[in-house]
Parts: structure tokens; C-alpha cells; sequence
């Protein structure tokens, strides 16, 4: 009997090492092979060549070579790939909509086609006017053009909603592994004393209130320490001023992209800060929670809903620097927001939870061998 099979694309391929969309498709495609399914994953291949397919525990990839870079070989590698999945009948699984009118000819070839509708990439400061257009323009393509969406948060799901049908659209959050037991090795070896750091992982940019973190944190003396990770440079206005800012007890460790010493920062962190304002649910949040930490976020509709009563907000640097005064006067709060932010992480965050119903629903979809979808066969009652 043939296997299920899908093909994932959007993404630059696994292993994961471009972020949180590469650690999904990872972490869902090993997943599905364990469950009989067959996985084709597409990968980006800097250079000229052939496309060629190798095989990667388990996981069959299609991997393009595209010669440009930056953004316009991402839009090259996109198009590269909707075409070649369009040979094809079967499900496709686009994670993001930042190319999303290419499926159109996934679309006119019959092909199903989920979508992933990431987040609300239209809004964000950094972009310009004509980056801004684009993505909006992709978000309402994937809108229609998707046979269903993928939202990562309910109020991704409600903002959709507006565009589509709330019945075409599935919430799906974010998933992480449970940090029980990590080295500390590699936080001594940055210099940092376990239990008396603050962690923030994010782009230095200013809707993930960095600036405020910093001049909050700043504004006084704490007797602990504030590791920022990320890549700075003087020569960025913004970064700069990140920088002037900081005491001498902030730490800008650079950007890290070891796992394991992320995941010891993440751990031995006395409390974990995320400064984002703007998208659904956040990987580096939920990874967060997974590690048990206490959560320090600024207060907006998608950070509450990701880490949950349990944490403590704030909106500016002023409301940051009353947070960890009211910490310091309270030290034993951070052993009840640890336990909360485990109990939300238990919830409904854990890979097996999230991977079991992105399963469940693209079972609603996938083609049988007799050509029929199993939605299909389940609404006419024909098996």
C-alpha cells in the first residue's frame, strides 16, 4: 500500500539552521516518518547546479540550487519549487505566505495546498513601504489560494478572519522541547553565574522593545546581570542606542546559534525576557516556557495568550524597571511563575501535542492511492 505523502516548502530545508519555520519542518517531518508517512522536504542550495535529492533520516529532499542571494534567491528558490511540487498530485504544506501568489499554479494544477499563515509580516516597522505592499498583497493570495490555513495563535486566526472563512482556518500553535536537566557548563564558560541572569534572545530591532529592556534594566543598580543575544553593530543607529543605554551589568553576548548553549542560557536563567510586540506565537517564548522560565513580556493580546497569567508584564522601560523592583522585593515569585509557565507549557505547547494535530489535520487531506482525499472519502461516506 503506497504511504501517505506530503511536500513541504517555504522553508531553506533541514536540518533546522534559519530559525523557528526550519525547527517546525524538522521537528514535523521526522514526526510524520516515524508515522509511515512519506516526507519530501524542498532546500535551498547556494550556487548553480541541478536540482538533486538526497535523503536525511528518513526524509526525502529535493534540493535546488538557486546562484542569487538575500531575499530575490528566497523569491527565485520559491518559485523553483512550487513549480516542481506542481508536477505533482500531492499534499503540499507551505509554511508562510511571503510568496504565497506562487501557488496559484498549485492551484491550476489541482494540487492541495495548506498553508501556514506565520504572522501578521505586513505590520511590521522594519519594513518599507514596498516590502509592506508585497506582504500584504501575499497574505490576501494565501488567503485565497490556500485550501486551508494554518494560524499559529487565536488572534492570528481572528485577524484571518476578516479575509476568509474562520472554518477554513485551524489554530496550531508553536511547539518546544521540556528542558528538565541542562549543563551549566556553558553558562560559566560566558561568564555568567547560574540563577543570576536575566535571558533575551531577539533581533535587535525596535518593535522587540529592547531599547526599553535595556534602559529599564539600566536604571538602577540590580546586583545581577541582563545577557542580551543578538548581533549589534555601532554602525546601526538603533543598535547604538541599545548600546549607549546599558550599564555595565547588560551583557551582549553576540549571536548564538548553538543549541546547547542556548538551551543552558535558557535554563539557568533566573528569568526570561521578551520584548516582542508584534506576531502570533513566538518560538523563542514557547522554547522559554519549555526551559521552565519565569516570563518577563511586554504586555500585548499575543504574549498573553502564549505565556499565561503566570508572568509578569510590561510596556515600557519605566513598567519593566517596576517589574524588577517588585521581583526584588519578592524573590520567591519566581519559583511560582516557573511553575506557571511549566503548567502552560504542559498545556498545549509540547511537540507531541502540537505535531499530533498538525497530523490530524493534514490526514483531513492527503491523498489516498485511489486519488480520493481522506476528507473527501470521509464526506461522501466512500472508503
Amino acid at each position: 500500500m503506497s504511504k501517505k505523502t506530503i511536500r513541504i516548502l517555504g522553508i531553506r530545508g533541514v536540518p533546522a539552521a534559519h530559525g523557528g519555520f526550519e525547527t517546525f519542518a524538522e521537528y514535523l517531518s521526522l514526526y510524520l516518518v516515524d508515522k509511515g508517512w512519506r516526507v519530501i522536504v524542498y532546500c535551498q542550495e547556494d550556487g548553480d547546479g541541478e536540482v538533486f535529492q538526497d535523503t536525511w533520516r528518513g526524509v526525502e529532499r529535493i534540493r535546488i540550487p538557486v546562484a542569487k542571494e538575500g531575499p530575490l534567491g528566497t523569491i527565485v528558490f520559491d518559485w523553483k519549487t512550487v513549480v516542481h511540487a506542481a508536477k505533482h498530485q500531492d499534499l503540499c504544506l507551505t509554511l508562510g505566505y511571503n510568496t504565497a501568489v506562487f501557488c496559484a499554479l498549485l492551484r491550476a494544477k489541482g494540487v492541495t495546498n495548506v498553508i501556514n499563515m506565520d504572522g501578521i509580516e505586513w505590520a511590521r516597522a522594519k519594513w518599507s513601504r514596498p516590502a509592506k505592499a508585497w506582504f500584504w498583497l501575499n497574505e490576501r493570495a494565501g488567503c485565497w489560494l490556500g485550501d486551508h490555513l494554518v494560524a499559529d495563535h487565536p488572534e492570528i486566526k481572528n485577524h484571518l478572519s476578516t479575509r476568509v472563512s474562520p472554518d477554513k482556518i485551524t489554530t496550531i500553535a508553536y511547539g518546544a522541547e521540556h528542558l528538565t536537566d541542562v549543563s551549566d557548563a556553558p553558562v560559566r564558560k560566558l561568564g555568567l553565574e547560574p540563577g543570576r541572569f536575566l535571558s533575551l534572545v531577539a533581533r535587535p530591532e525596535p518593535e522587540n522593545s529592547i531599547l526599553e529592556v535595556v534602559s529599564g534594566f539600566s536604571a538602577k543598580r540590580r546586583g545581577f546581570q541582563l545577557a542580551v543575544l543578538g548581533n549589534y553593530s555601532d554602525s546601526n543607529p538603533y543598535h547604538a542606542k541599545v548600546r549607549a543605554a546599558a550599564s555595565d551589568e547588560v551583557r551582549f553576548l553576540g549571536a548564538i546559534y548553538d543549541k546547547p548553549i542556548i538551551n543552558s542560557i535558557r535554563f539557568h536563567s533566573m528569568a526570561y525576557v521578551h520584548g516582542h510586540q508584534v506576531g502570533g506565537t513566538n518560538p523563542s517564548l514557547v522554547e522559554a516556557l519549555g526551559a521552565g522560565n519565569a516570563i518577563l513580556a511586554h504586555d500585548n493580546r499575543f504574549n498573553r495568550w502564549v505565556a499565561g497569567s503566570g508572568a509578569r508584564y510590561f510596556s515600557d522601560a519605566q513598567a519593566f524597571s517596576q517589574v524588577l523592583d517588585d521581583i526584588q522585593a519578592d524573590p520567591s515569585c519566581l519559583e511560582r511563575m516557573r511553575a506557571s509557565s511549566t503548567l502552560r507549557f504542559k498545556s498545549g505547547l509540547t511537540w507531541g501535542q502540537i505535531l499530533g494535530e498538525y497530523e490530524q489535520l493534514l490526514d483531513q487531506y492527503v491523498t489516498t492511492p485511489a486519488g480520493d482525499s481522506v476528507y473527501q472519502t470521509k464526506q461522501t461516506g466512500k472508503f
